[in-house]
Protein backbone atom coordinates (compact mmCIF):
# COMPACT_ATOMS: atom_id res chain seq x y z
CA UNK A 1 0.00 0.00 0.00
CA UNK A 2 1.43 3.36 -0.99
CA UNK A 3 0.42 6.33 1.09
CA UNK A 4 1.36 9.94 0.53
CA UNK A 5 0.74 10.66 4.23
CA UNK A 6 3.31 8.35 5.81
CA UNK A 7 6.80 6.98 5.42
CA UNK A 8 7.51 3.60 7.02
CA UNK A 9 10.87 1.91 7.52
CA UNK A 10 11.91 -1.24 9.39
CA UNK A 11 15.31 -2.64 10.20
CA UNK A 12 16.45 -5.61 12.24
CA UNK A 13 19.28 -4.37 14.43
CA UNK A 14 21.70 -6.95 15.83
CA UNK A 15 21.59 -5.50 19.33
CA UNK A 16 19.48 -6.04 22.44
CA UNK A 17 16.45 -3.81 22.89
CA UNK A 18 18.05 -1.92 25.80
CA UNK A 19 21.03 -0.97 23.59
CA UNK A 20 18.80 0.18 20.71
CA UNK A 21 16.67 2.12 23.19
CA UNK A 22 19.73 4.01 24.49
CA UNK A 23 20.72 4.91 20.90
CA UNK A 24 17.22 6.36 20.39
CA UNK A 25 16.15 7.89 23.68
CA UNK A 26 19.49 9.19 24.96
CA UNK A 27 19.69 12.53 23.17
CA UNK A 28 23.49 12.58 22.98
CA UNK A 29 23.60 9.07 21.49
CA UNK A 30 20.74 9.89 19.10
CA UNK A 31 22.61 12.96 17.89
CA UNK A 32 25.74 10.94 17.11
CA UNK A 33 24.06 8.69 14.54
CA UNK A 34 21.33 11.11 13.41
CA UNK A 35 23.70 14.03 12.76
CA UNK A 36 22.76 16.61 15.40
CA UNK A 37 24.87 18.17 18.16
CA UNK A 38 22.86 17.27 21.27
CA UNK A 39 25.56 17.29 23.94
CA UNK A 40 24.01 17.99 27.32
CA UNK A 41 20.45 17.66 25.92
CA UNK A 42 17.69 15.31 27.04
CA UNK A 43 14.48 13.99 25.48
CA UNK A 44 11.56 14.67 27.82
CA UNK A 45 7.94 14.10 26.75
CA UNK A 46 6.19 17.44 26.25
CA UNK A 47 9.42 19.42 25.91
CA UNK A 48 11.32 20.81 22.94
CA UNK A 49 14.82 19.67 22.09
CA UNK A 50 17.04 21.67 19.75
CA UNK A 51 20.55 21.21 18.41
CA UNK A 52 22.80 22.26 15.56
CA UNK A 53 22.60 19.85 12.62
CA UNK A 54 25.99 18.28 11.87
CA UNK A 55 24.93 16.44 8.70
CA UNK A 56 27.07 17.67 5.75
CA UNK A 57 25.32 20.38 3.77
CA UNK A 58 22.80 21.16 6.52
CA UNK A 59 25.11 22.53 9.23
CA UNK A 60 23.48 25.97 8.95
CA UNK A 61 20.22 24.56 10.34
CA UNK A 62 18.89 23.94 13.83
CA UNK A 63 17.14 20.62 14.48
CA UNK A 64 14.02 21.44 16.49
CA UNK A 65 11.60 18.81 17.77
CA UNK A 66 8.76 18.57 20.26
CA UNK A 67 9.14 15.28 22.13
CA UNK A 68 5.75 13.54 22.11
CA UNK A 69 6.26 10.15 23.79
CA UNK A 70 8.97 8.39 25.73
CA UNK A 71 7.90 4.88 26.77
CA UNK A 72 11.08 3.11 27.91
CA UNK A 73 12.36 0.40 25.57
CA UNK A 74 9.14 0.56 23.54
CA UNK A 75 8.21 3.89 21.93
CA UNK A 76 9.96 7.18 21.27
CA UNK A 77 8.18 9.87 19.26
CA UNK A 78 8.61 13.52 18.33
CA UNK A 79 6.95 16.11 16.12
CA UNK A 80 8.86 18.32 13.69
CA UNK A 81 8.61 20.37 10.53
CA UNK A 82 9.69 17.99 7.75
CA UNK A 83 12.46 19.13 5.44
CA UNK A 84 12.43 22.63 6.93
CA UNK A 85 15.70 23.63 5.25
CA UNK A 86 15.23 27.20 4.04
CA UNK A 87 16.97 29.36 6.67
CA UNK A 88 14.90 32.45 5.80
CA UNK A 89 11.52 30.71 6.01
CA UNK A 90 9.40 30.62 9.15
CA UNK A 91 7.83 27.16 9.40
CA UNK A 92 6.31 27.71 12.85
CA UNK A 93 2.75 28.18 11.58
CA UNK A 94 2.82 24.96 9.52
CA UNK A 95 1.53 21.65 10.82
CA UNK A 96 4.17 19.14 11.93
CA UNK A 97 4.67 15.47 11.14
CA UNK A 98 4.91 12.80 13.83
CA UNK A 99 8.00 10.59 13.88
CA UNK A 100 7.34 7.37 15.80
CA UNK A 101 10.04 4.83 16.65
CA UNK A 102 8.86 1.44 17.94
CA UNK A 103 11.02 -1.39 19.26
CA UNK A 104 10.19 -5.08 19.21
CA UNK A 105 12.24 -8.12 20.23
CA UNK A 106 13.07 -10.41 17.32
CA UNK A 107 15.27 -13.44 16.82
CA UNK A 108 18.75 -12.08 16.32
CA UNK A 109 18.13 -8.62 17.74
CA UNK A 110 15.63 -5.80 17.87
CA UNK A 111 13.20 -4.72 15.16
CA UNK A 112 13.17 -0.94 14.84
CA UNK A 113 10.12 0.50 13.08
CA UNK A 114 9.99 4.16 12.11
CA UNK A 115 6.81 5.81 10.87
CA UNK A 116 6.64 9.49 9.92
CA UNK A 117 3.05 10.55 9.36
CA UNK A 118 1.09 13.72 8.71
CA UNK A 119 2.42 14.74 5.30
CA UNK A 120 -1.11 15.28 3.94
CA UNK A 121 -1.32 18.32 6.26
CA UNK A 122 1.90 19.93 5.02
CA UNK A 123 1.29 22.89 2.65
CA UNK A 124 0.82 21.62 -0.91
CA UNK A 125 3.76 23.55 -2.33
CA UNK A 126 6.15 21.78 0.11
CA UNK A 127 4.46 18.41 0.59
CA UNK A 128 5.93 16.31 -2.22
CA UNK A 129 9.51 17.55 -1.77
CA UNK A 130 9.34 17.08 2.02
CA UNK A 131 7.98 13.55 1.55
CA UNK A 132 10.63 12.62 -1.01
CA UNK A 133 13.55 14.10 0.92
CA UNK A 134 12.48 12.57 4.23
CA UNK A 135 11.83 9.23 2.56
CA UNK A 136 15.42 9.22 1.32
CA UNK A 137 16.57 10.56 4.68
CA UNK A 138 15.01 7.66 6.60
CA UNK A 139 16.76 5.19 4.31
CA UNK A 140 20.05 6.87 5.29
CA UNK A 141 19.17 7.04 8.98
CA UNK A 142 18.37 3.30 9.15
CA UNK A 143 21.89 2.65 7.85
CA UNK A 144 23.31 5.23 10.27
CA UNK A 145 21.80 3.64 13.40
CA UNK A 146 22.86 0.18 12.23
CA UNK A 147 26.43 1.41 11.70
CA UNK A 148 26.40 3.25 15.07
CA UNK A 149 25.26 0.13 16.93
CA UNK A 150 27.81 -2.09 15.15
CA UNK A 151 30.75 0.13 16.17
CA UNK A 152 32.89 -1.25 19.00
Amino acid sequence: MHSSDRIERKILLKAPRSTVWRALANAESFGKWFGVALNGKRFVAGERTQGQITYPGYEHLVWDVQVARVEPERVFAFRWHPYAVEPDMDYSSEPTTLVLFELEDMDGGTLLKVVESGFDNIPAERRLKAFRMNSRGWDDQMTNIETYLAAP
